[in-house]
């Protein structure tokens, strides 16, 4: 599961230690960030979910795809046109948000 965290560290990439929390009591959420370079930006609470979203579906595909060994085996024996197929399956069970 892609945490808060993940999607964080696409942000403000330039910088180290951008944010933290303002009490760890109440825990990692979004009203809890605060900023702690004030040269960085604050993602909108929207841009957080979406990069979450889309971080979600690369790791589910990672998941989900056969290895590359198999892959390849799959391309010698059944073919191109199978292997798409294989993939396509995956990449329409997590379409990109």
């Amino acid at each position: 599961m892609i945490s808060l965290q993940d999607a964080l560290l696409h942000f403000n990439k330039d910088k180290s230690q951008w944010y933290g929390w303002k009490d760890l009591e109440d825990g990692e959420v979004y009203s809890n960030i605060k900023l702690l370079d004030e040269t960085a930006t604050m993602p909108t609470e929207e841009e957080i979910n979406a990069k979450i979203a889309e971080l979600q579906v690369a790791e589910n595909r990672k998941n989900e795809y056969p290895s590359i060994p198999d892959q390849l085996d799959e391309i010698y024996h059944s073919g191109i046109d199978a292997w798409k197929a294989t993939i396509k399956a995956t990449k329409d069970k997590y379409p990109k948000p």
